[in-house]
């Protein structure tokens, strides 16, 4: 078939009408089809089409002045490839489930491409996955590194369940504050022991950290007398902040896990703020690392994170904070 370039656009006439039928290509204008630059060199490639004076090489060389258009392709490619129908969409592609294509079935994944040193910035993001939920799409990130290999990362904001209650007490219980750490007097076998508070220094002393603290200071659980005055758990929180600068980002995610019944410990070995249990169960199914509003970060970072996560069997999830809002972020990779 012979197309045409107008200098934005490849068309075909109605002959071209059987490549939209059959394959899903292109959109339908008139009594002809209108191709994407992705569509066009991909058919060029497998020889389904000729493009007036142009060579594939000739058309490649004006669309490769396109921000991110040597990537998107082979991104194209990889997927028609798998034997998906694909087409550009509200990020860069929309995929349809297999066997579907345009006009006669549904899409199924919304996918923007990446390479390994963009930026992911996490508000965005977590808006984008929530407006593809919105069409009831999974929204997948294509990543393609430095040596055009491609990866995909399905992307969820999760809406944590509860799985339990928070731990109550009768009384609170005191503390002696040492730096920002608070050291209660309390036998083996106390409530805050049997929920996973604290790390026992010997049969009399049971050390807490700071975010568990605070937490429990605001469900006052815990008492702290400082220079002969109570303590309030903002003034722990500033005081702490000098020695944590991350210490407001995570004392809400711990919080928030916390009121949900969950059980975070730190996830320092894994490179994160938290390892999480659900329960007492033997083994933390995810790590927790909190990102406060207007964070960005190297995609390239992210693919260590999801890599190390599922080496050690545990879901990936960025804690996305905002003014009243947490929202769990979990990247996984998938093969499609």
């Amino acid at each position: 078939m012979l197309a045409i370039f107008d200098g934005t656009w490849v068309r075909l006439g109605g002959e071209g009408r059987a490549l939209y039928e059959q394959g899903g290509y292109g959109r339908l204008e008139g009594t002809g089809l209108r191709l994407s630059p992705e569509e066009a060199l991909y058919l060029m490639e497998r020889n389904k089409i000729d493009v007036k004076d142009f060579g594939f090489d000739a058309l490649l060389g004006l669309f490769a002045g396109q921000p991110n258009f040597i990537r998107r392709y082979l991104v194209y490619r990889d997927i028609r490839e798998r034997g998906y129908v694909i087409q550009p969409g509200p990020q860069d592609f929309r995929v349809f489930r297999r066997g579907h294509k345009p006009g006669a079935g549904k899409s199924r994944y919304l996918i923007r491409v990446l390479s390994e040193r963009d930026i992911v910035d996490f508000d965005r993001l977590s808006q984008d996955v929530v407006a593809a939920v919105n069409m009831r799409k999974q929204y997948l990130l294509a990543v393609v590194d430095d040596e055009d290999e491609l990866t995909y990362y399905e992307v969820r904001v999760q809406d944590l369940p509860g799985v339990g209650e928070p731990a109550g007490c009768a009384t609170p219980v005191k503390a002696t504050l040492f730096g920002t750490y608070a050291l209660a007097h309390l036998p083996p076998g106390t409530p805050l022991e049997e929920d996973w508070y604290g790390k026992r220094l010997d049969t009399e002393r049971l050390l807490l950290r700071p975010v568990e603290s605070i937490y429990l200071m605001r469900r006052d659980c815990l008492s702290i007398v400082q220079d002969g005055k109570p303590m309030t758990a903002e003034q722990f929180l500033d005081a702490a902040s000098e020695k944590d600068v991350e210490i407001r980002e995570k004392e809400r995610v711990f919080s928030d896990l916390r009121e949900k019944g969950y059980i975070p410990r730190t996830g320092y070995k894994f490179g994160h703020h938290f390892r999480v249990y659900s329960g007492k169960k033997s083994h933390s199914e995810m790590l927790v690392h909190a990102v406060p509003s207007g964070t960005s970060t190297p995609m390239s970072g992210v693919s260590r994170s999801v890599r190390l996560a599922h080496s050690v069997k545990k879901k990936m999830l960025f804690a996305c904070i905002y003014n009243t809002d947490i929202r769990y972020v979990e990247f996984a990779r998938i093969k499609l």
